[in-house]
């Protein structure tokens, strides 16, 4: 089924069958401790300026005009799980937001996060939206085993985050929704990724960001100074920069070139910042994973 969406996106939402629902991480995941990571959603709507996800490598032909949506996806979460014989952690937000405006009308993420409580799975979610809350009640359950929330925040400034995240939720919007998930007991911190070099890589930003999130109940912050640039995401970036920053495109041509690893030069006195800042409020600069809980069979004798 195909359907348009009104409003300002104007995206073609088109459901499609899935076979498989949840793919393995490359083991180890020194990020994030995840094992399996699901994708509900192909495509999405949130914009960013700078998304690696527009790359050829991952064969999404529309990125930006449509979105797929994965009509059997708890059928097949459900079935999958059964068959599962380790918990270990689920992740989603690496490919999509599972909480663009969509979401909100067709509920997929928040019905795969109901079976993934019944089956007693740890869950670690990635987003821009404060869309999240409404599935606090479901995450509490989840957190009885384990759930993180990551908040996606590469801006502390409002402003600026509409320009490079255009359909996401304000950055002020995501701290507050960080506070109502802390409040409740639920893991949660920022993905301060990517910086972008020449527009977020200020010591100002860095600082404001860390304050933010320490203010509103972050307990780690996951840093990259820096962004990935490669064919059709770098080709898109390049566009948005001649509308958005008119120059910029022709420094990151002379500083970069055609390399796919973007670090700002600024990147070692911004990580010296970045930890000191840490250290004083007390947060940490990676994610405590999920250790799954081994029993001992005790000695006879």
């Amino acid at each position: 089924m195909t359907v348009a969406v009104a409003g300002s996106y104007r995206d073609m939402i088109r459901e499609i069958e899935a076979k498989v629902l949840l793919s393995h991480v490359k083991q180890p995941d020194d990020w994030f401790g995840l094992t399996y990571n699901m994708n509900l959603y192909r495509g999405c709507q949130h914009r960013c300026i700078y998304c690696d996800s527009r790359s050829g490598c991952y064969q999404i032909a529309n990125f930006d005009t449509e979105i797929l949506v994965k009509a059997n996806a708890i059928e097949l979460l459900r079935r999958e799980l059964a068959r599962k014989r380790v918990k270990s952690t689920i992740g989603t937000g690496s490919m999509h937001d599972p909480y663009m405006p969509l979401e909100a009308e067709i509920n997929l993420t928040g019905r795969a996060l109901d079976v993934i409580a019944e089956f007693r799975f740890p869950v670690h979610l990635m987003t821009k939206s404060d869309l999240v809350v409404r599935d606090l009640d479901t995450l509490c359950v989840i957190n009885d085993v384990y759930a993180a929330v990551s908040f996606t925040v590469t801006t502390a400034d409002d402003e600026l985050g509409k320009k490079v995240e255009p359909g996401a939720a304000r950055v002020s919007d995501r701290f507050r929704a960080m506070r109502v998930l802390a409040d409740r007991g639920i893991r949660t911190g920022v993905t301060m990724m990517p910086i972008l070099p020449f527009i977020e890589d200020s010591e100002e930003n860095v600082r404001a960001i860390v304050e933010e999130a320490a203010a509103h109940g972050a307990s780690y912050i996951i840093p990259w100074f820096g962004m990935s640039l490669r064919d059709r995401q770098r080709a898109y970036y390049y566009e948005r920069l001649d509308e958005l920053f008119p120059g910029l495109r022709q420094r990151y041509e002379r500083t970069f070139g055609d390399r796919y690893a973007c670090p700002t030069p600024k990147a070692d006195r911004l990580a010296t910042l970045f930890e000191q800042l840490c250290r004083e409020h007390g947060i940490a600069t990676h994610i405590q994973p999920y250790r799954p809980v081994t029993a001992t069979q005790m000695s006879l004798f």
